[in-house]
């Protein structure tokens, strides 16, 4: 039987970090990657696990990536702190990690997404899924600061099962972590965009809206659904405010 290391990044996640760690206390080891919080992480982590790095926050991608060479085990289970393995996607991992060999080197997971509270199953979080069941030789996340994903030189497959994912316990927890995505976002876009103009400004917004409310069938989330496309499009023309900011101040 392969063995297994759940790696958990966090951060001031004391609501958090006693719920996902007894949804993983079934791994044979438990890594917490904690970077440096100021509430009380870490002792109630320690009840769950002796196994706790201290790790500076750059961005999500390098906390994870300095973490999953000091795993133990050979497979790796990450689940971010506001996220809950299942029974039912914890008995399909271990059924796999029960045959001699497993068929391929990662697997996508799909989530269960909950905006303040309330379920959100269109508005295009239906298609949401996240590499997070992986080999922890042939695996790391891709330099990116923002939605960084696992990249792998070997075969990727998915899980049937989901992780449930509380996404936002409310509007201010969203929109303090809507801005600082919105700055490493402008970063990124900085290595491709040179000057946004009225594209980036009025019609990448726009149209973030109209896919997710419309196409993705947002408006069936009722007043959730319209709050959640208005804010993904309200994350994109910030993006660019900010990458124009940034340039503007370069340039002076």
């Amino acid at each position: 039987m392969h063995k297994i290391t759940a790696i958990i990044p966090c951060k001031n996640e004391a609501h958090n970090i006693e719920a996902v760690l007894e949804s993983v206390k079934w791994c044979d080891e438990i890594l917490v990657v904690d970077s440096f919080s100021s509430d009380n992480t870490i002792e109630l982590a320690k009840k769950y696990t002796s196994r706790i790095i201290e790790s500076e926050y750059i961005n999500s991608a390098s906390q994870k990536n300095r973490a999953i060479p000091q795993a133990t085990h050979e497979w790796i289970l990450l689940v971010d702190a506001d996220e809950r393995v299942t029974p039912e996607l914890q008995s399909e991992i271990q059924q796999l990690l029960q045959r001699d060999t497993i068929p391929h080197d990662a697997y996508w997971i799909y989530r269960i997404n909950y905006f303040m509270g309330k379920e959100v199953k269109y508005s295009g979080w239906q298609r949401d899924k996240v590499i997070r069941f992986f080999k922890r030789d042939t695996c790391r996340y891709e330099e990116k600061h923002v939605h960084a994903e696992v990249i792998t030189s070997g075969s990727v497959s998915k899980l049937k099962y989901k992780l449930v994912h509380n996404t936002y316990k409310d509007i201010f927890h969203y929109l303090e972590k809507w801005d600082r995505y919105s700055t490493w976002s402008a970063n990124d876009a900085a290595k491709k965009v040179t000057r946004p103009g009225f594209y980036h400004f009025i019609i990448k917004p726009g149209f973030r809206f109209f896919k997710h409310y419309i196409i993705d069938l947002g408006f069936l989330d009722g007043w959730t659904g319209f709050i959640v496309c208005s804010l993904a499009a309200k994350g994109v023309f910030m993006r660019y405010v900010k990458l124009y900011g940034m340039i503007k101040s370069k340039n002076n």
